[in-house]
């Protein structure tokens, strides 16, 4: 009676345990390239919450110089001071700087690199985007947007290195 229930009580036999892993593996073989570009998608996204923020922080900040009386150089937004466009040809938008639009939108220096303003338009980049080339067309930094404080307006948007 003994050697009958020991026999019962065997394992996997080898080819079982070899068509498991073969259909593991052809599961994987699908389901990975699903989940492969998920870095990408999330700098997308990334770099589409920061054009929102912008497009709301010129707003708002904007609305605030109006009701300020149109004349100052900086506006307080929630004890942040911000700075503003309130030279002869401008409209009271946040300057295209780090203090200016990017305090307005509170863009973390550590997610955005906000360029150099070159006529009142500033770049502003994926921080982990400045230096990466990910279509290989060998030119970096083209996740990104650019702000025009002329008009706190947005536009350029480019995804090629998300």
């Amino acid at each position: 009676m003994n050697a009958i229930s020991a026999k019962k009580e065997q394992g996997f036999t080898l080819i079982e345990l070899v068509m498991v892993i073969v259909i593991l593996g052809i599961l994987a073989a699908f389901a990975l390239p699903r989940f492969a570009n998920l870095g990408s998608d999330a700098r997308v996204a990334t770099l589409d919450g920061a054009i929102g923020a912008v497009k709301s922080g010129a707003a708002i900040a904007h609305a605030r110089w109006l009701a300020d009386g149109n004349s100052a150089a900086t506006v307080s937004l929630d004890g942040v001071s911000v700075a503003i466009d309130n030279s002869a040809t401008g409209n009271g938008f946040p300057t295209a700087a780090t203090g200016g639009i990017g305090a307005a939108a509170q863009l973390d220096t550590n997610d955005f690199t906000v360029g150099t303003a070159s006529g009142g338009v500033v770049t502003i980049t994926v921080a982990d985007s400045v230096s990466a080339d990910r279509d290989g067309d060998s030119t970096a930094g083209e996740c990104s947007f650019a702000y025009d404080q002329a008009d706190g307006t947005v536009d350029s948007r480019n995804v090629d290195d998300c």
